[in-house]
């Protein structure tokens, strides 16, 4: 790992439409390029500050961030708030785009998306600015190809948790049983009707105007774990076809090739992943080494 002086800074980002999103960047000193990571549903921006922390160590400028109605970007009351994955994609997300290039003029820009991270690139309008893209964890959501241990505790959220919290509270609350941040009541019930499609929102596209998922053609390498019970080797090309028009690249990897028993869904973002930290920036210097990167 090369040493690089690092700062930190706490930072509000203005959405497409003026919202104010609560973000957290990791400066080296000289960064030779810069890398958004997106969180996966629930996720606060806190959860992935490690990975941040080892990609600035090695001259990469990180930006985190919560979506709207997450974590730090909550509002003083969820109930009535407006928001859904797709206003994430469409409004969040390119603006964190623009600030994570801030953070290094001139040099590539890269994305690390977990879980609905990946999901958003392709509502995102102006993903192209960004020379490739990293997922992790991501596949489709539809329950029925989760893994069967997993079901009953997703049908259980769905049918029965979700809809009781939404009855009392008009949100889903943190913690608890869901376990994540507060979700506001429109990503909810967004995500539970593609939950329950087999396609997942790919049937929806035409509704799901405008998207960008044709006119992604930076390349994609997607890891994945195979004990995640949720984004597995049944639901992640289901997602990854949307990019129809990008260079994919599948990797699955086994706990044990990274010293672990168990990772799952979110593991690699934690101690348990610290040997997967450097892969995608390993990766990323691979792309700016053939030449393929130069800055937006």
């Amino acid at each position: 790992m090369t040493g690089h002086d690092v700062r930190t800074e706490s930072l509000t980002i203005r959405a497409r439409d003026g919202y104010p999103l609560a973000a957290h960047a990791v400066v080296p000193e000289r960064p030779k390029a810069a890398v958004l990571i997106s969180s996966g549903t629930g996720f606060p921006k806190e959860f992935y500050t490690r990975i941040a922390e080892h990609g600035a160590a090695r001259g990469f400028a990180c930006l985190l961030y919560d979506y709207r109605g997450i974590g730090g970007s909550v509002p003083e009351s969820l109930r009535g708030f407006k928001a859904d994955m797709t206003i994430w994609g469409r409004r969040d997300m390119p603006a964190a785009i623009d600030a994570a290039g801030a953070l290094a003029p001139g040099k590539p820009l890269f994305t690390v998306g977990h879980s609905v991270g990946g999901h958003l690139i392709g509502f995102a309008p102006n993903a192209d600015k960004a020379l490739a893209h990293a997922f992790v964890n991501v596949g489709s959501g539809y329950w029925g190809k989760h893994a069967a241990h997993y079901k009953p505790q997703a049908l259980f959220f769905w049918l029965a948790y979700g809809p009781a919290c939404l009855a009392a509270l008009g949100h889903i609350p943190g913690g608890g049983l869901w376990g994540g941040t507060a979700l506001p009541k429109g990503v909810f019930t967004q995500w539970r009707r593609w939950c329950f499609q087999p396609d997942y929102f790919c049937g929806e596209l035409p509704d799901l105007r405008p998207n960008w998922f044709d006119d992604v053609t930076a390349p994609i390498r997607s890891w994945g774990m195979t004990d995640d019970p949720i984004a597995n080797r049944a639901s992640t090309p289901d997602l990854l076809r949307l990019y129809s028009r990008a260079p994919v690249e599948e990797i699955w990897l086994d706990p044990a090739e990274l010293g672990q028993t168990v990772i799952g869904h979110q593991g690699l973002f934690t101690r348990k992943g610290e040997a997967f930290w450097p892969k995608p920036f390993d990766w990323f210097e691979e792309v700016m080494d053939r030449g393929e990167a130069t800055g937006p």
